[in-house]
């Protein structure tokens, strides 16, 4: 069945669902914050140290004297939480040997959570005369029965609440398709912070009820109407996201009973978090414009704090999931809806994660292990589809780093672009997702049809045109098992070339020039390409002969914008975006460029740019950055990377000729020789470009800023001088991945026409 879509609904609705609610430059993201070893903000875990001491007591503990505790403590995965206790007052967490886990002060509404405990420990919570009845946690892999889910039904279509496995209850709301008695239908879920369960929101519902599905929005525990405390994917959210899935999947209008999952940035990373619990009945995840590492991608990148978005992302997310913090929730608790105000009292165990942010400036275990993806993706079982853009403006597009990390499931499909946030869901990508979803979860022959009716209005809402078009139907007279066969037969990874520049079309159009497909990431046919830092400003072939050679500048990011976009200007994903960059001040950037190719030269992948390097300040935040100059004298941007340079450790099991990878550990962490020169490697964000005949490839080096739309960086620059040899015994480089054999298209896009690509007159 099609319906009509409104303009407004997908304007209103898609980005807000979807992306976040606020700004367009801290629309939606992924995630920034990192985890802490604390309960809560008021709880503190003891001194684990014990004496040793020559005689071992083996007599059992003695329980002391206590009253039973008027309060109430419910067990969860790895928490325990407890609610009807004395306002202010002080409890103690107590394990079954005695000894003091953690204590807490209770918050106004009488509530205290302790995190981060040992699953399947039985402990007791006891004030200084009054104890409770011993509780025991929830194991990570201790799963309810299905007959859990079974027994729960949820409204269709209308609001109502999904019960997860420690009595937490989350809002969800159905959409359908049609009348439910025309079901089942294939059903796909939304899961994140934002406002997916927002029964008066519209954009993703929407879209996928056009497209033939029933879609359900459930947002994550302390948010909107669900119960909880929010803390940025703690694990009880992803084993929350397992009961999601299954409890939709045993309404008896889900196809199958089987439910895929969709959603762009905050909800397509929540997908992995999920997908890695292994939920019985999913069947298919499509994460859109992800990261692949919470502190790499873009809270720290390059160790490097991200003010410029991470840091207002988050508190963003901070102030929406205080109580009622979301206007839709407090209309529904003004309006009689007592499960979504009883679902706010948890919202002062909230932790401060923006204090957490600033305490955790470098990568541990402890912290970060668990908010990076690229750790757990392997435990990914089923069919996925991921798509993101190169210059993402706020997750990054870092993510396709982790794509080689997906091998738990047999069908990764990977669509990489140039461009902003939005490409994901742009008609460059759209037929293959719609025809990724009709395989996976529909079980059907896909059809672009009713696609062809939402392109445009989805065009229209993010990109602010309407001049888009899909392209034919590939599997029409196949069956289901022939065009399964035909689609899984395709090599998995697909690179869209010059997004904005396609043949017919107007500048920054969000579609591709042209397609190119490849069997793995990275890409296996690529071939190293090297350039050396020369004298005068040259990217040579060879290695420098120079005895004594090198260049400095001055690191001072003030002289220009910290970024390129100004949002006062409009919106950064609309077809008439107007960007700003400018060139670095003099003496502020070491630059380099190469002789005019003589072949048209593609590059897929990540770069290295290695560095021999001294600062008289024994340190300095480093943005290296590539561009194109044109014969016609205009300069393109093409990417970009970061480093602090105390932090340039590598993780040498990790690290590659062509991909540095710093372990960014605290112990690594080491200033600069002041009496020789180190090598310092700084890696390029993963990219695609083709850098034609005749053009040149510049590099530059200088402190961060300027180079990015939204980014800005805490940067520790202080006007350091420094300088980076290239020389015969510092052979300082650039090294780029070249894939052969690409039929390029003669004619160069239009200055400015490639969609997160700025370009300039060059001033060299």
């Amino acid at each position: 069945m099609r319906s009509r879509l409104a303009v407004p609904l997908i304007v209103a609705g898609l980005l807000a669902a979807s992306c976040s609610g606020g700004s367009d430059e801290a629309d939606s993201t992924a995630a920034v914050a990192v985890e802490t070893t604390a309960s809560s903000d008021d709880t503190v875990a003891p001194d684990p140290t014990t004496p040793i001491t020559d005689v071992v007591d083996t007599t059992t503990p003695s329980e002391p004297e206590l009253a039973p505790a008027a309060f109430t403590p419910s067990p969860g995965t790895e928490q325990i939480t407890v609610t009807g206790a004395e306002p202010g007052s002080e409890l103690v967490l107590v394990d079954a040997g005695l000894q003091e886990a953690a204590t807490g002060r209770v918050d106004d509404q009488g509530a205290l959570l302790f995190r981060h405990l040992d699953g399947g420990a039985t402990y007791t919570v006891r004030d200084e005369t009054t104890t409770t009845e011993p509780v025991t946690t929830f194991d990570r892999g201790d799963h309810p029965d299905p007959a859990f889910f079974a027994e729960q039904r949820l409204e269709a279509p209308g609001f109502g609440y999904i019960i997860t496995r420690d009595g937490t209850t989350l809002g969800a709301t159905v959409w359908l398709p049609g009348p439910i008695e025309d079901g089942p239908y294939p059903t796909v879920v939304e899961y994140s912070g934002y406002e997916p369960s927002n029964p008066d929101s519209a954009g993703f519902s929407t879209l996928f009820t056009t497209l033939g599905y029933a879609y359900v929005g459930v947002n994550i525990r302390g948010t909107g109407c669900s119960g909880g405390s929010f803390r940025y994917f703690e694990y009880s959210q992803s084993l929350d996201g397992y009961d999601v899935v299954e409890a939709v999947a045993a309404q008896p209008w889900v196809l199958d009973n089987q439910v895929g999952m969709v959603g762009i940035s905050y909800p397509g990373i929540s997908q992995l978090f999920v997908a890695q619990t292994q939920p019985p009945n999913l069947v298919a995840i499509t994460p859109l414009s992800v990261l692949d590492d919470s502190y790499n991608a873009t809270l720290y990148p390059g160790g490097m704090l991200n003010t410029g978005f991470a840091v207002p992302w988050t508190e963003e997310r901070l102030e929406q999931a205080q109580a009622e913090g979301q206007e839709w929730a407090a209309v529904r608790i003004a309006d009689g809806d007592e499960e979504c105000a009883t679902n706010q009292l948890l919202r002062g165990q909230n932790p401060d994660l923006l204090a957490e942010i600033e305490a955790n400036p470098f990568w541990s275990a402890d912290t970060a292990a668990e908010l990076a993806p690229r750790l757990f993706v392997g435990q990914i079982e089923v069919p996925t589809f991921v798509a993101g853009a190169w210059q993402d403006e706020q997750t990054g597009g870092h993510f396709a780093t982790m794509l080689d990390q997906f091998t738990g499931t047999d069908h990764l499909y990977a669509s990489l672009v140039n461009g902003l946030h939005t490409e994901s869901i742009g008609p460059g990508v759209l037929p293959r997702l719609v025809e990724f979803l009709d395989l996976y979860v529909a079980k059907r022959t896909p059809s672009l049809d009713a696609a062809r009716d939402v392109a445009p209005v989805l065009a229209d809402g993010i990109f602010g045109t309407t001049d888009v078009s899909l392209p034919a139907d590939r599997f029409t007279g196949m069956s289901y098992e022939e065009a399964l066969a035909a689609f899984e037969s395709e090599p998995p990874i697909q690179v869209l070339f010059e997004e904005g520049a396609a043949d017919g079309t107007a500048a920054r159009t969000p579609q591709p020039r042209w397609v190119e497909s490849f069997d793995a990431w990275p890409i296996p046919e690529a071939e190293t390409g090297i350039w050396y830092l020369d004298v005068d400003g040259a990217l040579s072939a060879d290695e420098s002969t120079a005895d004594v050679a090198d260049t400095r500048y001055l690191a001072v990011p003030d002289g220009i914008p910290a970024r390129f976009f100004d949002d006062s200007t409009g919106n950064i994903w609309s077809v008439d975006v107007a960007y700003d960059w400018q060139e670095p001040a003099p003496g502020t950037a070491a630059t380099f460029i190469t002789s005019p190719l003589g072949d048209d030269t593609v590059v897929i992948g990540s770069g290295s740019v290695d560095l021999y390097l001294q600062s008289n300040l024994g340190d300095t935040d480093l943005e290296v950055t590539i561009s194109e100059v044109r014969p016609d004298g205009q300069e393109m941007y093409v990417q970009s990377g970061w480093l602090r340079a105390s932090q340039r450790a590598l993780d040498e099991d990790a690290s590659t000729e062509l991909r540095p990878v710093q372990t960014h550990f605290e112990a690594d962490s080491a200033p600069l020789n002041d009496l020789d020169f180190e090598l310092v490697r700084v890696e390029l964000f993963p990219f695609a470009h083709a850098f034609r005949s005749g053009s040149r490839i510049r590099l530059s080096v200088d402190a961060p800023g300027g180079n990015r739309p939204v980014w800005v960086f805490d940067t520790i620059t202080d006007g350091e001088e420094v300088t980076i040899a290239h020389d015969s015994v510092n052979p300082s480089r650039l090294v780029l991945p070249i894939v052969r054999g690409i039929d390029v298209p003669a004619a160069y896009p239009e200055c400015g026409a490639l969609r997160g690509q700025p370009c300039r007159a060059f001033a060299g």
